[in-house]
This record gives structure tokens, C-alpha cells and sequence, in this order.
């Protein structure tokens, strides 16, 4: 089993799992990583692929993202100004894991909505 078991700040500011997970495992970068699986997209486009982002959140992920180096931004600066968001190498092989995650939970979403009334039910009597 992968070590990820931290009993010190320390311990979890070196480790990888953590480190790695902790950036990518988000609701809104998995969801731009899979929004941007055919290409390349503009920003207002990809907000409104998105829907119930903020121009604040998206712009905080997307940075995040670039950072991390799963995507890159692109300025195209002829007016009008265009900056257009696209998967590196490294997110697009992050994308495919996302995709097998997305395909797993469409599968299983109906028992685990089961699950959870089941629980609740339980917790109210």
C-alpha cells in the first residue's frame, strides 16, 4: 500500500500522494480537466461549459492547473483578446483517470443515493 500516513505537518507537506491529490481532486479541477478533453477552449467558453462557476473560482483553478502543469494559456492578443485553455501531456493522461472515475460514478450513483437515504433513514428513528 502507498504510504499515506502523515503524523507530522512535515510529513504531509513531503508527501507526494497528499501533495498531488490534494490539487487535482477538487469538484471544479476535475471538472475543467474533462471539459477540456477535445481541445483547446476559450475562457467564456469554458465557463460556460462549466455553468455554476465564478469568474473568480475558474480563474483561481485555471492558475492552479497551469501551475501544476496539467494545462497551459494561451494569449492570443489580436482583438479581440482571446486566452484559450489547453490539456498538457500531463492532463491529458490525468484526464483518461478522470474519465474511468466519471464512468464509475454514473454506474454506481443510483446505489449510492440508496445508500445515503438508507443511512439517513436509519440515523432518524
Amino acid at each position: 500500500m502507498l504510504q499515506v500516513t502523515a503524523l507530522t505537518k512535515k510529513d504531509a507537506e513531503l508527501c507526494p500522494v497528499r501533495q498531488v491529490l490534494s490539487r487535482v481532486t477538487g469538484k471544479w479541477q476535475v471538472l475543467i480537466i474533462l471539459a477540456l478533453e477535445d481541445g483547446s477552449l476559450r475562457f467564456g467558453k469554458l465557463k460556460r461549459t462549466l455553468g455554476d462557476v465564478t469568474q473568480r473560482v475558474l480563474t483561481e483553478n485555471l492558475r492552479s492547473l497551469e501551475r501544476d502543469g496539467y494545462l497551459t494559456r494561451t494569449v492570443d492578443p489580436k482583438p479581440p483578446v482571446a486566452v484559450h485553455y489547453q490539456l498538457t501531456e500531463r492532463g491529458t493522461e490525468l484526464m483518461h483517470l478522470f474519465k474511468s472515475l466519471t464512468r464509475w460514478a454514473a454506474k454506481n450513483h443510483d446505489a449510492v443515493r440508496r445508500s445515503r437515504e438508507l443511512y439517513d433513514a436509519d440515523r432518524a428513528e
